[in-house]
């Protein structure tokens, strides 16, 4: 290939872009890079539902598996090393398939993101000593005050975003909603892509197939996993951008003895659902062509998948 292409293969949790993704590499020459902001950390295999060994030696994967449960990752350091991956995938003569549930990454890839300033840790503790003693909804009203254009676009319980829209305020003395306008980082560099969504309609299933990963997780050990990391990273707590994915944050809670194994289940479960509804929302958003099924054969998925890199590529 003498240009650089790419797949972009997005799809809410538990919608089988994995499983999909890995069965495109017997019928093309792919190599995956991995678009989930949970991945990247080593040691978070069961919650994050990370390949196997078996389905990682199939394949070369990449941007899995790069960082400790102690560090933290951008969308811009993604779109670095993506776009660096992209480009030494193609130098080989191969097809990169960028696949996963980080929908914040994918927009990124297709609409570049805003150049906002690195953390600031003075100022980073400061806020966290704000949110432990007001809570997030007056630390979202406080944000309103400050800049309510990016107040509006961010739940009020998103203590995450909140701070961060916060941070960027304090440190560039103006809003947010602002800086993303004035500086600007392009996403995919000089490549063209191939755009496919997998959109399950039958959202029912879907919740049967979320519902029964959530316990095949906690039969598999993640509540270990993770009480394991603590040991392992004595420094760890649940401000810790790994800890708070969907699945871990539970699971923390539990260990600390804050709910119990029923709330852990249940509470992971509606966690998991409230994830595929903002990644639908993300995906409607996004230029993409769809492929269902509505029983989410995989058989008929792949073929359906095929068929559309088969007609953009030839």
């Amino acid at each position: 290939m003498a240009n650089k292409r790419a797949i972009l293969l997005m799809g809410p949790t538990a919608a089988g872009k994995t499983a999909i993704a890995l069965s495109l590499a017997n019928h093309l020459p792919i190599e995956i890079i991995s678009v989930d902001s949970a991945l990247i950390y080593r040691g978070l295999n069961i919650g994050s539902a990370k390949p196997s060994l078996s389905e990682l030696s199939q394949v070369p994967h990449h941007l899995i598996d790069i960082l400790s449960p102690l560090e933290n990752y951008s969308v811009a350091d993604f779109l670095k090393d993506c776009n660096q991956c992209i480009s030494d995938i193609c130098g080989r003569g191969k097809l990169p398939v960028l696949t996963g549930g980080t929908m914040m990454y994918f927009n990124a890839l297709v609409n570049g993101i805003s150049e906002l300033p690195e953390a600031n840790p003075e100022i980073r503790q400061q806020l966290e000593v704000d949110f432990d003693k007001n809570g997030n909804l007056s630390m979202h009203q406080r944000l309103m005050a400050l800049d309510p254009s990016s107040a509006a676009k961010i739940n009020p319980n998103d203590r995450q975003r909140i701070e961060r829209a916060l941070e960027v305020y304090y440190i560039c003395g103006k809003p947010m909603s602002i800086m993303q306008k004035e500086k600007w980082i392009p996403g995919l560099s000089d490549c063209e892509y191939l755009s496919l969504g997998i959109m399950p309609t039958n959202r029912e299933l879907l919740h049967q197939r979320i519902n029964q990963r959530f316990d095949s997780m906690l039969e598999m050990g993640i509540i270990d996993e993770v009480a394991n990391l603590r040991i392992q990273y004595p420094e760890l707590t649940d401000k810790h951008n790994s800890m708070r994915t969907v699945g871990y944050s539970q699971v923390w809670s539990y260990l600390e003895g804050i709910i119990d194994y029923e709330n852990l289940r249940m509470e992971g479960m509606a966690a998991t659902r409230q994830l595929a509804k903002r990644q639908f929302t993300w995906l409607r958003s996004l230029p993409l062509q769809v492929i269902d099924d509505p029983q989410l054969n995989q058989d008929i998925l792949l073929q359906k998948t095929l068929d559309l890199i088969s007609s953009w590529i030839y």
